[in-house]
């Protein structure tokens, strides 16, 4: 009960996402199975580690809102082992970082370091998207600086990186900005409002989407040029949708399901365009 709570304490969706995205740019930037599996492994221990640090920290908060979903709030594991744990795996990233690259370890640092930054104390400024930006566009060059040789992280990759790092910001707080604002948690999202946030989003993945369709040298693939367009009509469906049911008096997921699937096609041109190896 206890391993499946601490399991559960790690945000287990969102790390092991990012950490799949990883393990894909891996093998699409040149690494070896070897290498990969250390670039992997790093970036596991690092989402672990932002995953129970933020249920550490965040403990009394979910249980005053009454959070279901939080292992610590419900009692399954203790505030103690969340952690002891996001201290280990913390303390594990720089380490892994090493056996790669300096460059890259210091990378990966940073990005965990920028991370924790935002559980506590930039969760609850104006400046709370500035973490998921650095973090975002550290990842991919983390990746890059750990082949051999160390490579320059191209610059756009970078880019696009901390663009889809500031999106999926806005577009993961929509959901929660109620019980945020009853809990004192004032981010930039829950200053700017659920309608302004949907828009920040937005611009946000439709920027890192041209990015990563014109960034790469050379005329834009069909593949990048086809993600645009399939972005852009997204985007708008979903806008229209949204603003049809409010019209209605009814309320609607339209506008943050098709920010969600923008950021899915992010990922995908983020992996193909980081074949750099």
């Amino acid at each position: 009960m206890a391993l499946r709570g601490l399991f559960r304490a790690s945000h287990p969706e969102p790390g092991l996402a990012v950490t799949t995205v990883s393990a894909l740019l891996a093998a699409g930037a040149g690494h070896s199975f070897a290498s990969g599996a250390l670039v992997t492994a790093t970036v596991l221990a690092s989402q672990a580690a932002v995953g129970w640090s933020n249920d550490w920290l965040d403990a009394t908060r979910d249980r005053t809102v009454g959070r279901p979903d939080k292992p610590v709030a419900t009692g399954a594991v203790s505030r103690t082992a969340v952690g002891v744990a996001a201290l280990v795996s913390a303390v594990a990233v720089p380490l892994l970082g090493l056996l790669t690259t300096p460059p890259a370890a210091a990378c990966i640092t940073l990005a965990l370091a920028s991370a924790l930054l935002y559980n506590a104390p930039l969760k609850r400024t104006p400046l709370s998207v500035l973490p998921y930006v650095v973090s975002f566009g550290a990842l991919p060059a983390f990746v890059v600086l750990a082949l051999p040789g160390v490579p320059v992280p191209p610059l756009w990759l970078v880019v696009a990186g901390g663009l889809l790092g500031g999106g999926a910001h806005f577009a993961n707080v929509l959901p929660d900005l109620e019980d945020d604002l009853t809990t004192g948690v004032r981010g930039l999202p829950h200053r700017l409002g659920a309608t302004a946030s949907r828009i920040a989003a937005a611009g946000l993945l439709l920027a890192a989407t041209v990015t990563l369709a014109f960034g790469p040298p050379g005329p834009p693939s069909w593949v990048g040029t086809a993600a645009l367009a399939g972005a852009a009509v997204t985007l708008t469906a979903g806008w229209l949708a949204g603003r049809a049911a409010i019209a209605r008096g009814r309320r609607s997921h339209a506008a943050f399901r098709s920010v969600i699937a923008v950021a899915l096609i992010d990922v995908i041109l983020l992996v193909v365009g980081g074949a750099v190896g």
